[in-house]
């Protein structure tokens, strides 16, 4: 199967790699995405915007043949159900790494300190605990060191969505911050945030407990999560 993965903010496509060997033994073709504007530090990201980036992913669907999973992290995700609006009839499934589907109009973050054109990785007193667990003084030492600024309308863009189909799309969120239970219970209560998930008609949660980057703090056990999915 090809294999599209997409990093969440302020990562490129090598923030995957520990996470690759998983799928590679399982024979899947990988494409894992550097987002427009995350090429290097240095990189322009003037004008670059979330359709920028969900481009950037169809121009790789469009060139593949046959079915694609996309795997999206965080905001990864939202670029992913984007695709998966487009192309709903290519996707054949979309798996959410610590994210969930989102409505139409939402913007990814827009509460993100934002300098110039960008939003370089915040302090980490912006993030809860509950973002950060597993994530050692090591491990945040070099994820600020690997750190690219994300362009400051990816996060800010609202998300356009036009074709229901997507909700057929088969979906997988692997949940880490929270246990599936609170994300149903969210649905079940009719949160306003998640009601683009309750509208989902093939959904499943697969949980994972750590922080917000399992790719850094679990990635072994993400990987053999995904080929699970994948295999369904």
């Amino acid at each position: 199967m090809d294999v599209i993965l997409i990093p969440g903010f302020w990562l490129d496509a090598s923030s995957w790699s520990e996470v690759t060997p998983e799928l590679e033994a399982a024979g899947h073709r990988l494409h894992a995405v550097t987002p427009p504007g995350l090429e290097s530090v240095d990189a322009p990201r003037a004008g670059i915007g979330l359709d920028d980036h969900v481009e950037a992913v169809l121009r790789l669907v469009d060139g593949i043949e046959g079915p694609v999973v996309l795997v999206g992290h965080s905001g990864g995700g939202t670029v992913a159900q984007a695709v998966s609006d487009r192309r709903p009839d290519r996707i054949a499934r979309v798996v959410y790494v610590d994210a969930a589907p989102m409505g139409d109009g939402d913007s990814i973050n827009d509460s993100l300190p934002v300098v110039g054109d960008e939003i370089p990785l915040p302090d980490w007193s912006v993030f809860g605990e509950g973002m950060l667990a597993d994530l050692d003084d090591e491990g945040r030492r070099r994820f600020r060191e690997r750190s690219i600024p994300e362009p400051a309308a990816v996060a800010t863009d609202p998300l356009r969505l036009t074709d229901d189909r997507r909700r057929d799309v088969p979906s997988t969120i692997i949940t880490c911050e929270y246990p599936s239970t609170q994300l149903k219970e969210w649905v079940a209560g009719g949160a306003p945030f998640v009601r683009e998930l309750a509208a989902m008609r093939d959904v499943e949660y697969v949980d994972l407990p750590t922080g917000h980057w399992p790719q850094f703090t679990r990635p072994a056990e993400l990987g053999r999560m995904l080929v699970d999915a994948i295999a369904r």
